[in-house]
């Protein structure tokens, strides 16, 4: 069966693997996995039908369902390991580190870059793509005055992007500023290969990366913020996840619906 089989494409998206519920898990974790049903939901609203992701014992996804998916998102979650970037893996900053989860969402990101699929990377999504590009992030950013974790008991901190002009992110949303949602303590610190910044916050924080330069490359953006939230504004939320629906249309000749 193939990408273009099925009256709805498919999309891909790796599941989280951690237990927000287990006795002392961090509190993100929880988070994380709630959003994730989010994600899935946005992927739906957009005229697909999502595909979860599972691992196998190992962490490395079905062979036959990556086949099959004509897009992915890659979603937010815990820390990839440091030592995947040269980094220090015993930094006190990190949380929810998961070898498996990092295998699988890299594989996924690989076979994307690598058949020429449309990918969309969620903060943890760009980091890891960022990665696999031979990038590298901070593994624990410094405090400036653009907020990106949220206080405690507030769900996300708010502060606004500049998109780059011309860029698929700007594209994308019409407009070259935009409010966001964010969550996260690591960032983009050197570029991958091939990957050209397309969005910062005003404190500088790279906010989107996309692939440029090779003609025969799939549409891929990575944002460092959260298009799933509600806030600040729910009609930000759908126009990457069309964006990446359209570059499905187009390259695969998968018919949306209407």
């Amino acid at each position: 069966m193939s990408a273009t089989d099925h009256p709805e494409p498919l999309i891909g998206i790796p599941v989280r693997l951690s237990d927000g519920d287990a006795p002392g898990a961090d509190i993100r974790i929880g988070e994380a996995n709630r959003i994730f049903d989010d994600v899935v939901n946005l992927v739906r609203a957009a005229g697909a039908r999502p595909v979860l992701l599972e691992p196998d014992a190992v962490g490395d996804p079905s062979a036959e369902q990556l086949a099959d998916c004509a897009g992915f998102v890659v979603p937010g979650g815990g820390d990839v390991d440091p030592a995947r970037y040269g980094e220090d893996a015993k930094h006190p900053s990190l949380y929810d580190v998961n070898p498996v989860q990092d295998r699988l969402d890299e594989a996924v990101v690989r076979y994307a870059l690598d058949n020429g699929r449309p990918m969309l990377g969620i903060c943890r999504g760009m980091q890891l793509l960022n990665i696999v590009r031979g990038g590298t992030l901070h593994v624990d950013m410094a405090p400036t005055d653009v907020p990106h974790n949220p206080e405690p008991g507030v769900e996300w901190a708010t502060h606004e992007v500049v998109l780059a002009a011309g860029s698929a992110a700007a594209e994308a949303f019409g407009r070259d500023r935009i409010a966001v949602a964010s969550g996260h303590h690591q960032a983009v610190d050197r570029v991958g290969e091939g990957l050209v910044v397309s969005a910062r916050a005003d404190d500088g924080c790279v906010e989107a990366i996309e692939l440029v330069g090779d003609p025969d490359a799939a549409w891929t953006v990575g944002v460092q913020w959260h298009p799933e939230a509600l806030e600040p504004l729910a009609e930000l939320r759908l126009p990457l996840f069309r964006a990446l629906l359209h570059q499905v249309e187009v390259r695969h000749g998968v018919e949306l619906p209407s």
